[in-house]
């Protein structure tokens, strides 16, 4: 599991050691890793082991990732390190290092974590791979162009791959949650209260887990997937426009804490 110190990472990594599954936890952020490596080896009783790496590093990290996978047999793959605006703005305020940092930790991480795992799979005809896109990828949305871009390729390429290699036993899925209760939003207080429609990591992993084998495409949660049918449903003008509107109030909240 990448990505697996907080939010729906850590929750999805406890969740698959409720059910016995012994756990790799991979991340950048050593102190972090071992804390819920341990803990989640004392609350679960399963094996647990993790790996020291910086996607953001472009190729640099994936070699000490091949060896430390060598010898193990992976049944499941979760994708789901990713990078956040630290507020929606527009693209030419971006940094080149933000967007360098976001296509490496949103789209070149789940390509070279496939490209290590799905071999192993194949040959044992086996496999799950869940790639956490997000619900930005039902619509354009202006002031968040790179991470929707980089989330919609995730969902593309999860479906696309799935029809390649169901033949051999993998499945593939690409999971597309709406906001949930996580530090990774936190430019929107709102957010982070959770409510009706912002559960918290752990309510929202318990439910996306069920979902594994039996959907390639899907929120993960119900009151998720209730928005996510309206969002595609809109005119692409509408859901624009409202995504500026939110946007741009974000913004400037996020600008005035800035300068407070």
């Amino acid at each position: 599991i990448t990505g697996s110190t907080d939010g729906i990472g850590k929750a999805y990594a406890e969740e698959l050691a409720k059910r016995g599954v012994n756990i790799i936890l991979i991340s950048r952020n050593k102190e972090k890793l071992e804390a819920v490596s341990r803990s989640i080896s004392e609350t679960y009783k399963v094996e647990t082991d993790f790996i020291v790496a910086d996607f953001s590093k472009g190729r640099e990290p994936y070699p000490a990732i091949k060896e430390a996978l060598k010898d193990r047999e992976i049944g499941i793959l979760v994708n789901n390190a990713g990078m956040f605006y630290p507020y929606p703005d527009y693209f030419t305020n971006l940094s080149e290092d933000m967007l360098w940092d976001m296509i490496n930790t949103n789209i070149a991480s789940a390509n070279m974590m496939m490209h290590i795992v799905l071999p192993g799979m194949v040959e044992k005809k086996k496999g799950a791979i869940v790639n956490v896109s997000s619900a930005s990828c039902c619509q354009p949305t202006p002031m968040l162009t790179i991470y929707g871009a980089s989330k919609t390729y995730l969902d593309y390429f999860s479906r696309a791959l799935h029809y390649e290699y169901a033949s051999k036993g993998i499945f593939v899925q690409s999971l597309t949650p709406f906001v949930i209760a996580r530090k990774m939003v936190a430019c929107n207080s709102a957010a982070l209260e959770g409510s009706f429609f912002f559960p918290s990591a752990e309510e929202y992993a318990s439910h996306a887990i069920s979902t594994l084998g039996l959907s390639t495409r899907t929120t993960g949660y119900w009151k998720h997937a209730i928005k996510f049918t309206l969002g595609e449903r809109l005119p692409e003008w509408i859901w624009a426009w409202f995504a500026m509107y939110f946007c741009r109030i974000v913004r400037k909240g996020a600008l005035t804490c800035e300068v407070k």
